[in-house]
């Protein structure tokens, strides 16, 4: 049975191109499966930063473009269900499936399994839902700040899950789920993580805003609005260009606040990434200025030193 690969790392960090030279790279081939909750949406295509056609045709791709970006009830019990299904299915194709991460939730629960938490409450959901996402994210901060470190003051959804667990439990959700994370992770993984120097990847990241921009992220969100369901209009990059065009703010404005934001998203991905560096079978590859295969190149000889040891 072919284990899988994790590839991990922050945003604009180069992980969809080398899932790619990897899925085309190893001796007996690869298929990649994204770990995205944004791309799972159809029709939000410029500011997930989801492949591109020709990315996509470069190598088999799955769980990209499942359900309407109207959509509501795609969880991450939802991907898990599909990734396990997805990789059944490349496993019997005798190739490598190639787990491109993406949300901090999904591989956390692909590695360690789903947080069983508390039964949701409704009068606490209202309660909730009547706050602005900064008046939560604040509240987060004072009784959670382990979860205020990797939640994004735009990802309501979790904001009103950790106080919700909180205001039940009394317990912090990170001391609950930092119990659960004792277990030992599944042993079917390979992980390759990537190190960006914290310059060199904030100027990634407003290349790619930039890029985003040039490409067409206004007409994107223009088109789409009105039709988002109520997590895909908190999506980082989307929320701030709902904000320009509803008279909030100017187009620079929101393009700047994406920037400082996903910047600010990439940091609590650093943060969150540290812990994985610890798991067996796991190699960070210090970027700096590498060349794209010699990244290609360690990224396959860990794979390969994995594999003969297992033997």
């Amino acid at each position: 049975m072919r284990p899988t690969i994790l590839i991990l790392g922050p945003t604009a960090g180069g992980k969809t191109t080398l899932s790619i030279e990897l899925a085309n790279q190893l001796e007996c081939g690869g298929e990649c499966v994204i770990a995205d909750s944004m791309q799972v949406y159809t029709d939000m295509n410029i500011g997930t930063a989801k492949p591109t056609q020709e990315e996509l045709d470069a190598a088999p791709h799955h769980l990209v473009n499942l359900v309407p970006v109207d959509s509501e009830g795609f969880t991450v019990n939802s991907w898990l269900e599909a990734s396990e299904q997805a990789i059944n299915d490349i496993r019997l194709r005798d190739k490598f499936p190639i787990i491109v991460g993406g949300t901090n939730l999904y591989i956390q629960a692909f590695l360690f399994g789903l947080f069983d938490g508390p039964q949701s409450d409704e009068k606490i959901r209202d309660a909730l839902n009547e706050l602005e996402n900064r008046e939560m994210f604040e509240r987060l901060k004072e009784v959670d700040p382990q979860s205020a470190q990797r939640i994004h003051i735009n990802d309501r959804k979790r904001l009103i899950r950790a106080l919700e667990v909180f205001e039940l439990t009394g317990q912090p959700i990170s001391t609950l789920q930092n119990q659960w994370q004792g277990l030992p992770p599944r042993e079917d993984v390979i992980i390759i993580g990537l190190d960006w120097p914290v310059s060199t990847i904030n100027k990634r990241i407003n290349k790619r805003v930039k890029m985003m921009m040039d490409h067409g992220l206004l007409e994107e969100v223009t088109l789409l609005r009105g039709k988002f369901n109520s997590q895909a209009s908190e999506a980082l990059g989307y929320k701030q260009i709902l904000n320009h065009l509803n008279g909030e703010c100017t187009l620079d404005e929101a393009v700047e606040r994406i920037k400082i934001l996903t910047r600010r998203y990439a940091k609590q991905q650093r943060t969150w990434l540290k812990r994985f560096k610890v798991l067996p079978n796991t190699h960070f590859i210090e970027m700096g200025d590498k060349k794209a295969q010699t990244v290609v190149s360690e990224a396959l000889m860990h794979v390969k030193s994995c594999l003969s040891s297992s033997h």
